[in-house]
This record gives C-alpha cells, sequence and structure tokens, in this order.
C-alpha cells in the first residue's frame, strides 16, 4: 500500500506543481506524510490496516478527539483534522477500501485554530539586545521586518537584496525579492522593502564582499536556533499572551500585530505575510488585539468630539429681558457687589476685635 500511495503522492505533487521533477518542497511534503502513515500506524499498535474494524476506527477517532493521544511533547493532537482528510478519508484508506468506514466513523470533526501567540516590539528590541554579530543581527530583524518565514529567510542570496533610497525620505532602504523557489507552496511570490533603517544597516554590513549567488546567512537553522535561544534565555524574552519562550515564527506573528497596530489594513498585512488578499489566517490575531472593534469606539470619540467642537463654537444664548437694558444693568451689578464687600470687611474687623479681648 506505502509504495502505491507515494507514487500517487509523486506524481500528483509533479501535475499539481507544473514540475518534471521533485523539488525540495515537495520531498518535504512527502516526509510529512510519512509522519502521518507512522503515527497512524502506531495508534493501531502495528495491526494490519486491511483488518481495520469500525470499533478500531472508533478508538483512535475518540482518543484524538478528547485528548488520550498525546504527543511527544505531552499535548494533545492539534492537527488531527489533517489526518482525518489526508490519511483516514484519503488515499491511503481508500487503497485499503476503508476510507468509507473512516467516514462513516467520523463525522464529526472541528478544525482547531493554533493558539495566538506573538512578540511585541518591545520584546524585541530587548531580544536583539542581546545578539551580537552583523549576520545574526541582521536575520533577526529580517525576521521582524519582512516577517518571512526563518526556512525562507536562510535561503536568500545577495541578488535577492537590491538596495535604493526611499523617494519620500531619501533614506536607505532595500527591497527583499521573496522568489517561489524560497517559500512554502501556500506563500505568494512577492518583493517586500524594508521598514526599519537597522535591517538596512545591517544589511549594508553583510552584503559587502559578497558575490550575488552567495547566500547571505550560510550559518543555518542549527546555528539560528541556538543563538536566538541563548538571546531568549539572557532576555527571558517571552510571547503575548501566555508567556511562552519565544521562537522564530513569533516574529512572524509579532510583525503582524505591531502593523495592525499602527494602522495597516488586514489585506495589507497578509500581502506582506505572503497572504492571499482575503486569507484568514489573521483573524485570531485580530480579534485577540479587538482591532476590529477600535475602530467603532474611534468613530464615537471623534463625533463626541465633533458635537463638543460645535457647541463651543456656538454658544447657547438666553433671549433679552424685555425692558431692560445690559449696558445699564453692568453699573447696578458692580454696586451691589461693592457693598457685599464692605459689609464681609466690616464682619471681619468686628470678629477680629472680638478675638482681642
Amino acid at each position: 500500500m506505502c509504495a502505491q500511495f507515494f507514487e500517487f503522492q509523486e506524481y500528483k505533487l509533479k501535475r499539481q506543481n507544473g514540475l518534471p521533477e521533485l523539488d525540495e518542497g515537495c520531498l518535504k511534503t512527502l516526509y510529512g506524510y510519512i509522519q502521518y502513515l507512522r503515527n497512524t500506524e502506531l495508534w493501531f499498535k502495528g495491526k494490519p490496516w486491511a483488518e481495520l474494524t469500525k470499533e478500531d476506527i472508533k478508538r483512535v477517532y475518540d482518543d484524538l478527539e478528547d485528548g488520550t493521544i498525546r504527543t511527544q511533547r505531552g499535548g494533545p493532537v492539534q492537527n488531527r483534522v489533517a489526518y482525518y482528510n489526508k490519511i483516514f478519508k484519503g488515499k491511503p484508506f481508500r487503497l485499503i477500501g476503508k476510507d468509507a468506514l473512516a467516514r462513516e466513523v467520523i463525522e464529526y470533526s472541528n478544525h482547531v485554530r493554533p493558539p495566538v501567540r506573538f512578540v511585541t516590539e518591545e520584546t524585541f528590541r530587548r531580544l536583539v539586545s542581546a545578539i551580537s554579530g552583523p549576520e545574526h543581527l541582521l536575520l533577526a530583524w529580517l525576521a521582524w521586518d519582512i516577517g518571512e518565514n526563518i526556512d525562507s529567510l536562510l535561503k536568500l542570496t545577495a541578488r535577492d537584496f537590491a538596495l535604493q533610497a526611499n523617494r519620500y525620505t531619501g533614506e536607505r532602504e532595500y527591497v527583499i525579492h521573496l522568489a517561489a523557489t524560497k517559500l512554502k507552496r501556500s506563500r505568494q511570490t512577492r518583493s517586500e522593502v524594508t521598514l526599519y533603517p537597522e535591517t538596512a544597516r545591517y544589511a549594508d554590513l553583510v552584503l559587502m564582499g559578497l558575490a550575488p549567488n552567495d547566500l547571505v546567512f550560510p550559518c543555518g537553522y542549527r546555528a539560528a536556533a541556538k543563538f536566538l535561544g541563548n538571546a531568549v534565555r539572557r532576555t527571558r524574552a517571552v510571547t503575548m499572551p501566555n508567556s511562552d519562550p519565544v521562537r522564530w515564527k513569533d516574529l512572524r506573528s509579532g510583525m503582524a500585530c505591531h502593523l495592525l497596530r499602527c494602522g495597516w489594513t488586514r489585506d495589507e498585512v497578509n500581502a506582506r505575510l505572503g497572504h492571499t488578499p482575503h486569507s484568514d489566517a489573521l483573524d485570531a490575531y485580530i480579534n485577540f488585539l479587538a482591532l476590529d472593534r477600535e475602530a467603532p469606539k474611534q468613530r464615537m470619540l471623534e463625533s463626541a468630539a465633533h458635537s463638543r467642537v460645535q457647541s463651543i463654537r456656538t454658544p447657547v444664548s438666553s433671549p433679552p429681558t424685555p425692558g431692560v437694558n445690559i449696558r445699564h444693568s453692568l453699573p447696578d451689578q458692580s454696586e451691589m457687589l461693592r457693598e457685599e464687600l464692605d459689609s464681609l470687611r466690616r464682619q471681619v474687623q468686628m470678629l477680629v476685635q472680638h478675638l482681642a479681648r
């Protein structure tokens, strides 16, 4: 079954992506299926899949949904819907004639959204203060500035960086070209302008002397994870809202949240992340930050402020009393105030004399 399944997947991946041969992205997808199949084999305790009964499938399904089956880290399986769609209801069970049985059992499934997890700008700046070396600093600033996946950033070459002057401020900035061959398949090919002067400054230092096809970050993922982990431990940098240790992917979500706070629209942030314009990947963060609730409140405050300004500009005046001349009333009021002041002065003098006795 496995050989037939992987032949099918290889052919499918090549045709879906218009490739004559499998590329790195295809191989990662196939490796992911190996993990799916291996875990499913463990859950059924090595029983031949051709002999699986409805009760066997229901037991595994219930254990996944109830959290009885745990990951190596001790938590429940978060991507169980992927197992249902790709394995139980997918080609592997179809090849052994068990997919219809699985569909009878798995009538209900709830897609679990990943928890909200991001880094604030303050935490990021504290984090980079503990990182040394232009190459490491540039990688950290790019992860926060561009917001791309760490694996994609590590594939960048000097050719992918184009220096230019900002047409409004004249400051140095870089256009980062993100080609399809260096991105996850779900990401859009695009070019992004750097937002922070620190990114441009460290890029100037790192790119100096590199040939166009040289890797900008030859350190590799293991070294990148190590220096970030060291910085996290030194600064005790944690994510919002659950205070988890910072990972590379948290800088990407942190950038998105920061831009949303700065007034970028949902579609603008999605475009910078490489998502399709109407992707719902940001919804969990927008809801957590209550950003879609802030706009109505701002409109309410602006309306109230406008009303106050109008009331100040056009004060309400009471109509004059017939037969009363305002000019003539002012001296009368002054005379009355003068008499009250004299009376108060006399009372104070009498009190002083009384206390002196």
